[in-house]
């Protein structure tokens, strides 16, 4: 019964990540689209988050489908990048301006 589990482990794994990896790329070109033609700015800060979000599954795959935790830092490093980007780009949207600078 382990052999039948390790076999499957061998087979099934890398295959379920590759189609994931398909699908991950796909969603991140369909909302490439939405970035290009999305109707308003919000809505193209919410494809650029998705795509980011979808950046960081796309890792984690090629971290499963490599057998290595060494990407565990680029991921972490893309949401830490990710959080000031949105940050930044949701106060610009608000603003115009994304640092104030006040002249007395």
């Amino acid at each position: 019964m382990k052999e039948l589990s390790l076999i499957l482990e061998d087979e099934v794994i890398p295959i379920v990540t590759i189609i994931c990896l398909v699908i991950v790329s796909i969603s991140i070109a369909l909302l490439l689209y939405r970035v290009i033609k999305g109707p308003t700015n919000p809505d193209r800060a919410v494809a650029l988050d998705a795509i980011g979000i979808n950046l960081m599954a796309m890792v984690g795959l090629v971290a499963v489908l490599t057998y290595t935790t060494k990407l565990n830092d680029v991921i972490l490093l893309i949401g830490i990048l990710l959080f000031i980007g949105t940050i930044a780009l949701a106060k610009f949207l608000e603003k115009g301006v994304i640092i104030d600078r006040k002249h007395n």
